[in-house]
């Protein structure tokens, strides 16, 4: 893989990477404007999720370690896939009833997210990447 292939996964793995991991962070500690998991696993609970503040755990625990392992390169489809089966929750619970734009609430924006984790899952996290000095 060349240099520039590498710094371009490098470049989305720490956008989606952290982004994630902070998403995780709002659910498992209310940081950074989140409501931490006793809000979250209440409205887990109104949506049908249950039991709410088991699956807000689990949900964080994947955003937050998905995330982290994304953005490190670490174990990387684990990670894409971890990123994957959350925006898959998120489609199937939340935004899929609202249709294709996420200008309207829509999945438009999972979708993508789901489909970049899927694809580092096959393409791997390139040369700036814990993943290819361990492995």
């Amino acid at each position: 893989m060349s240099v520039l292939a590498s710094l371009g996964l490098l470049l989305i793995r720490l956008v989606i990477g952290v982004s994630f991991a902070a998403h995780g962070a709002q659910k498992l500690f209310g940081w950074f404007g989140g409501h931490g998991l006793k809000a979250t696993g209440g409205f887990f609970d109104s949506i049908n999720i249950k039991p709410g503040y088991t699956m807000a755990l689990l949900a964080g625990l994947a955003e937050f370690a998905g995330g982290v392992l994304f953005a490190l390169g670490l174990f990387t489809p684990v990670a894409g896939i971890l990123i994957a089966i959350t925006m898959v929750g998120a489609i199937v619970k939340v935004h899929g009833a609202n249709g294709f734009w996420a200008t309207e609430g829509g999945y438009e924006y999972n979708l993508m997210l789901l489909i970049v984790g899927v694809g580092f899952v096959f393409t791997g996290a390139g040369l700036f990447s814990i993943d290819a000095v361990l492995f």
